[in-house]
């Protein structure tokens, strides 16, 4: 791999003098940036680029998020993202301490609220046995005194759970990146990338950066990088939205932990649990309904390409027969809010209609296959000189430390 300074050289078919970077880093999120720093930790002094279509970062998946600071129980034993989520939780911690950026280790509770539920939190008390993660178990009595206003027969209290606002994380990594000697160019749109056995040449902005390798952290246009790439791309993404509701301020002390349900494992998402924010807000939710458009927020947001793609591709379809009962139920949650409150009323029985206050909204980037499945691990597609992250599988913002230096070991090229 070359780790040297940028070269100047002719551009392959245009002729011309310009300055060829080491690297071109599409997407300014949170694992696109953390992906720069761990390059330039690799390679000192290696010219650098990061492109990102928006003028700030932490604009979509990142900057949409829950803002937690994951333990890592909900993961198999021995895989490998419950080493991530272990080591990324440290390090998002230790890189916050670092830089100033506030956070709190509130803990967090997962409550049984039916027999069923109690089966499987002692799965989940082994689990987290298993990997490490410091827990105790709290029966209905210390349940009802740890969090008067939550209502369970037991629940696990996971200590080492955290809150932080990611999108002041991903500002902190920019002024790192720069600081570095690392060039990141916002608002300026990715429309083209050619790659040969020599360099690879991205389009973005209206004007054509060169590199020696190229790594794509674009989340919900990651697909559409791939196919961009003339790389053959088995997969789509599908957006789903979490949709949540903010607490009004007279709520704001109702509960001193985040609170979550005991997760389905039937169900890809974790449902709908109370989270304190950072900034001293509580929501509720999210749920998980299917997008119609990538990057809409604002509910009834709709991309007729966006919506094209999923239906162009066999995979959506068989994905959504798969899945049609529990979507059934999703989408009636998200069109009448007092079937929402119902699901929130499980464990927070003293909720109303009324604390169902501003909504939000944030959109999960699936990766589909061609077979309908759920993409729930790491997807990569690589060219001689690139690496394209297609699915970095939650918790993504907790472990993208440790996740940005794995894709650096992944680079083809990389030593």
């Amino acid at each position: 791999m070359k780790s040297g300074p940028g070269r100047i050289g002719p551009h392959v078919s245009g002729g011309g003098r310009f300055v060829v970077h080491d690297f071109i880093i599409i997407g300014g999120g949170i694992v696109g940036l953390a992906t720069a720093i761990a390059l330039q930790e690799h390679a000192p002094g290696a010219k650098l680029l990061l492109l990102e279509k928006e003028q700030d970062f932490a604009r979509h998946q990142t900057g949409h998020n829950s803002g937690v600071i994951h333990a890592g129980i909900y993961y198999p034993p021995g895989s490998l993202k419950a080493k991530l989520c272990r080591e990324g939780a440290e390090a998002t911690k230790e890189f916050c301490r670092e830089n100033g950026i506030r956070f709190e280790t509130c803990g967090k509770l997962l409550v049984a609220t039916s027999e069923a539920e109690m089966a499987r939190m002692e799965a989940l008390a082994e689990r987290a046995v298993q990997n490490g993660i410091d827990f105790a178990r709290l029966d209905e009595a210390e349940l009802r005194k740890a969090e008067p206003a939550v209502a369970g027969l037991g629940a696990l209290h996971v200590k080492a759970t955290g809150i932080v606002d990611y999108r002041e994380v991903c500002r902190a990594m920019a002024q790192k990146v720069r600081q570095r000697g690392g060039e990141i160019r916002l608002g300026v749109e990715v429309t083209a990338i050619a790659e040969t056995p020599a360099d690879v040449t991205v389009t973005a902005g209206g004007e054509r950066h060169v590199a020696s390798q190229l790594i794509a952290c674009a989340g919900l246009q990651s697909d559409r990088m791939v196919r961009m790439a003339g790389l053959e791309c088995d997969f789509r993404i599908v957006p789903f939205r979490g949709e949540y509701f903010t607490l009004p301020p007279s709520k704001a002390n109702i509960v001193r932990h985040l609170i979550y349900p005991i997760p389905d494992p039937n169900l890809p998402f974790l449902g709908i649990h109370l989270t304190r924010m950072i900034d001293g807000s509580i929501t509720v939710g999210p749920n998980a309904v299917l997008g119609f458009a990538r990057e809409g927020y604002p509910k009834g947001s709709l991309s007729l390409k966006d919506v094209a793609d999923m239906a162009s591709f066999p995979g959506f379809w068989k994905m959504a027969r798969k899945n049609l009962g529990s979507g059934i139920i999703e989408m009636r949650n998200s069109l009448f809010r007092r079937h929402y409150l119902e699901e929130c009323r499980k464990y927070c029985p003293e909720l109303t209609l009324a604390d169902l206050g501003k909504p939000g909204a944030g959109i999960r980037a699936q990766a589909v296959m061609a077979d309908g499945s759920l993409v729930h691990d790491f997807l990569f597609r690589e060219g001689p000189r690139s690496l394209f992250v297609c699915n970095a599988p939650s918790p993504a913002a907790t472990s993208s430390i440790p996740i940005s230096r794995m894709i650096v070991e992944r680079l083809p090229g990389t030593t």
